[in-house]
């Protein structure tokens, strides 16, 4: 019978429209981020309970990288957090809150949650590589966890960023030899 009540309370919650403090667009890396860990527990059948629940999100912030990792260190779940917000994350969750709701409620305690945008991604098949600046192509490597050693020129990295190509962007670089 309990819990009867809670998948009520679950899918009241669920039929719930999102607040006007959400806009389209806001807490986007929040949104994303506990969506895909949202579906993660299902597809893993974690138990949802705060303590599985919290020990799945600290194991998945271990690998998150860019803006996911700091929305991790936002909420506690990083190693060298300052706060601790895991709480507020895997209680709702399992109730199963959605998502959005959960980052509003976020958004309420700590503004910078919902400030997170992921960066635009380059067109690697159309970008002209020598037109963007060095940070954007150290960007470039970071992103698919590479680094070039040795590297003083703009040239260098150009390079290194062509020979890797076909291997973390394919289509990319079937495109370019196309061209």
């Amino acid at each position: 019978m309990l819990c009867l009540g809670g998948l009520s309370v679950a899918l009241a919650l669920a039929l719930v429209p999102v607040s006007a403090d959400a806009k389209e667009g806001e807490c986007e890396v929040c949104v994303s981020f506990l969506g895909k860990f949202y579906e993660s527990l299902k597809d893993n059948d974690v138990k949802f309970s705060n303590a599985d629940i919290e020990k799945a999100l600290i194991k998945t912030c271990k690998d998150a990288k860019g803006k996911e990792n700091r929305f991790c260190y936002y909420i506690g779940a990083t190693s060298d957090a300052a706060t601790k917000m895991i709480n507020e994350v895997s209680k709702p969750l399992s109730y199963h809150v959605p998502v959005e709701k959960i980052c509003d409620k976020l958004k309420k305690k700590d503004s910078q949650i919902c400030e997170l945008k992921y960066d635009t991604q380059l067109d690697l098949s159309t970008v002209d590589l020598k037109k963007l600046k060095v940070k954007d192509l150290k960007k470039i490597l970071e992103e698919w966890g590479e680094s070039c050693k040795g590297c003083a020129e703009k040239s260098d990295f150009i390079r290194k960023i062509t020979e890797l190509m076909p291997k973390y962007a394919p289509s990319a670089a079937q495109a370019r030899t196309d061209l």
